[in-house]
């Protein structure tokens, strides 16, 4: 993409409105522009990365077994009313009504709808395990939105649900959600820390949130350092196996990290003292068992292998997909603006041409231009005509991870700079040999 014919609307001054960095860097990197309280339209860069995300999101999903599909933001009241929620939910549940006059709900989660999907479709335990998954807009009608899309109202997300004959069946569910969770994450360029939780209005005995160390989280988290030490890795899991996916929650799990909800002080205060760590984190997905709480409310039930109706076993999982991106500038910046992680860069690299309009520079920015995209890569060249130091700003600002620079000077010894905007560091290279590193990083 050239920057003189994208819509790239940054700000050099800081809104007044913004109170975190990652609000303020997706405000003046033009990412995000907000419509009324806590709802944002998403302008071309800040909706490139959403859908690096929701990418990465389906591949995992996929690969974990679960199903994709698609359900309506809106819902009627009436299911809602059969499962005891409509009421019980609050006023965070936007209701309103038809011109028929009939009661509907703007979408805050999903766990009635599916159970009726699946409730109208499935009879027998030969067609379980069973899990489908969306990603779709839900809004929630927070009472002092703020913090950008860190506590929107409209926000964007990923929510899951299984369906299972047993218990132990629906626990497995859940593991695999946790595995499959912990590798998405990592290649966003995240560490997010799986946590013991609390149900909330979802319900269920078994939770974890998985929460990403900031100084602007708005929970207070308690864990012992050990579990920052844990990578998942490139290591390959077999989903179907019971034991790896059990062995994977354990090693996560297993050392203690927990919320404010759930905090156990005697437990805490057993674990030695140098290794307790007190912070802030940001709840960026969670996972719930909750057995058959609305497959009885709902009557979603099958018929086992001796023909008895048995309700089936449930569990939701959820990520904050565009609550993500203000995680990870907050655990990706610096004082010059946003530090993208490779897995979710709106684009691979930047061109800066110091002197535009130079025949020499501009032919040798087109033919790295031209060869990036051969390639398979997005480079974003700045072509206007502007200040070096205005460009170099933008670049910084925006955070992405390699720039190229070129100029008359390093042309003459037929070389262009590549520098990497989380070190800073800086390195000469022939045309040639900078494409080829940049396209070795991303392959």
């Amino acid at each position: 993409m050239r920057l003189s014919r994208y819509f790239l609307p940054v700000l050099k001054e800081t809104p007044s409105e913004a109170q975190i960095v990652s609000h303020r860097l997706m405000l003046r990197a033009g990412m995000i522009k907000q419509s009324a309280a806590g709802i944002y339209s998403w302008l071309p860069m800040g909706f490139k990365v959403l859908r690096k995300l929701e990418d990465i999101i389906h591949e995992e999903q996929i690969r974990a077994g679960h199903i994709p599909m698609l359900m309506p933001t809106l819902q009627s009241a009436d299911l809602w009313r059969e499962s005891g929620r409509y009421d019980a939910y609050g006023e965070e549940m936007l209701r309103i009504k038809d011109r028929h006059g009939r009661d509907m709900l703007y979408t805050p989660t999903a766990e009635e709808l599916i159970t009726d999907i699946f409730r109208s479709n499935v009879s027998s335990y030969k067609d379980l395990p069973l899990t489908m998954y969306q990603i779709q807009w839900k809004f929630r009608d927070e009472i002092r939105p703020r913090f950008g899309v860190m506590r929107g109202r409209e926000f964007y997300m990923k929510d899951g649900y299984n369906f299972d004959l047993t218990k132990d069946d629906a626990l497995h569910a859940y593991n695999r959600h946790l595995v499959s969770y912990l590798r998405t994450y990592e290649r966003m360029g995240l560490q997010a820390i799986p946590m013991r939780a609390d149900g909330g209005p979802i319900g269920g005995d078994y939770t974890h949130e998985f929460l990403v160390l900031a100084e602007t989280g708005e929970s207070e988290v308690f864990y012992d350092s050990e579990v920052t030490d844990l990578t998942f890795g490139d290591r390959e899991i077999d989903y179907d196996s019971v034991e790896q996916c059990q062995g994977v929650l354990e090693e996560f799990t297993s050392r203690y990290a927990r919320t404010d909800e759930t905090h156990d002080e005697a437990l805490f205060n057993a674990i030695p003292e140098e290794r307790r760590r007190v912070a802030r984190g940001i709840e960026v997905g969670q996972i719930f068992y909750f057995g058959t709480k609305y497959s009885d409310a709902l009557g979603a039930t099958v018929q086992d292998a001796d023909g008895n109706s048995v309700a089936v076993h449930m569990g939701s999982h959820g990520i904050g997909v565009s609550r993500l991106i203000g995680a990870i500038i907050e655990a990706s910046h610096d004082d010059k603006g946003i530090i993208w992680p490779e897995g979710v860069t709106p684009f691979h690299c930047g061109i800066v041409n110091l002197k535009q309009g130079d025949s020499e520079a501009d032919a040798a920015c087109e033919n790295l231009y031209k060869a990036l995209i051969k390639h398979g890569l997005e480079p974003l060249y700045d072509d206007r005509n502007e200040r070096a130091g205005g460009k170099f700003a933008t670049m910084d600002l925006i955070g992405l991870p390699w720039r190229i620079t070129v100029g008359p000077r390093g042309l003459k010894n037929g070389v262009v700079e590549l520098t990497c905007r989380r070190t800073g560091e800086s390195e000469e290279l022939t045309p040639e040999a900078c494409i080829e590193k940049i396209h070795r990083i991303y392959s």
